[in-house]
């Protein structure tokens, strides 16, 4: 575990919303290590299998439209960010909790109609358990679902970005070229996230950890939801505009879009990510074109596909870092 001097506390203010009007819960330096409490999507309301998400036992969160889920930590202001900078966000560790949460929600997700499974309509809540793995952690722990089904814990940040420059919106629902819920699995531990700053400080905001999650989200109402400790640093780069949030790995670099329908959020992000190639890498724009098309290790990853009139459909374009060569 890192030491970290900087933390914003689970006891504190959270927020349901990217909003640039909030005042600031946190000051970090650039380069400086801090850490964030997050909670989970239902801001900790379900903790045990008797707890069902039935509208009444959500109230008053689930009173509103969008309901009030999926909270953030924020905003944390970055000294030395301006508008017209670009914010790099390095995700150092993410220790989930002991437990996460996955719900069916009667009249949500895909199969909630079904006449085949009636069961799949109904509200349902199932505790995972995790525990800790080789580094003695639940960094790379285990989450056990039954005695005999488990598999290797993939924790990743669901909702983060900075406030956008005139426009509240919900840390659920919205999915913005600067913040969103994008619940994009390569948010993880070693990756770098770049967001375009529209105000002093970039106010930052984070939350919705997953333990793990599958490709798409497809079910719509939870991934393995849990409670974290995240650290993260910022770096500045300075009056520099990208066309929507990018990662870059270890081993590649991701361009993100959420549109609907699903082939515009591919197309987008596939040209997103042949601009990046070409400015930034200095690559023939033909050589891009073509090794997008026939190159075997070109990716489109559908990390959320919900299907829900408030969600649009997120994809990440991916790209090895060592075929990045004019």
């Amino acid at each position: 575990m890192l030491a970290v001097k900087k933390r914003v506390s689970r006891e504190m203010l959270t927020s349901f919303t990217f909003d640039y009007t909030k005042e600031p819960v946190l000051t970090v330096k650039e380069g400086e290590l801090f850490v964030v409490e997050t909670q989970d999507n239902t801001g900790g309301r379900i903790r045990s299998e008797n707890e069902l998400p039935t509208v009444e036992f959500l109230k008053p969160n689930s009173d509103f439209d969008p309901g009030k889920f999926n909270p953030v930590s924020g905003p944390i202001y970055i000294e030395g960010a301006r508008r017209g900078d670009l914010l790099e966000i390095s995700i150092h560790e993410i220790i989930p909790s002991e437990t996460g949460v996955t719900l069916l929600q009667e009249g949500r997700g895909p199969c909630a109609n079904s006449r085949k499974w009636p069961e799949l309509g109904e509200n349902y809540t199932k505790i995972i358990r995790h525990i800790p793995g080789p580094s003695g952690t639940l960094r790379d722990g285990v989450a056990l679902y039954s005695e005999n089904l488990s598999w290797p814990l993939s924790p990743f940040i669901g909702t983060i970005g900075v406030a956008p420059d005139f426009e509240i919106h919900s840390s659920m629902a919205g999915q913005l070229p600067c913040a969103g819920n994008w619940d994009s699995r390569d948010m993880k531990e070693g990756s770098k996230l770049y967001v375009n700053c529209y105000h002093d400080g970039a106010l930052l905001f984070l939350g919705d950890v997953h333990a793990g999650q599958g490709d798409a989200e497809w079910g719509g109402v939870a991934a393995d939801e849990v409670e974290a400790q995240v650290t993260l640093s910022c770096r500045i780069i300075r009056n520099k505009r990208i066309p929507y949030a990018r990662i870059e790995k270890e081993d590649s670099i991701i361009q993100l879009f959420a549109d609907k329908p699903l082939e515009d959020a591919v197309h987008n992000a596939i040209f997103n990510l042949m601009d990046w190639m070409v400015e930034e890498y200095r690559m023939n724009p033909r050589d891009v074109y073509i090794l997008i098309t026939i190159h075997p290790s070109f990716r489109i990853n559908i990390y959320q596909m919900v299907r829900d009139p408030l969600f649009k459909y997120v994809v990440g374009a991916e790209f090895p870092k060592r075929y990045l060569k004019s």
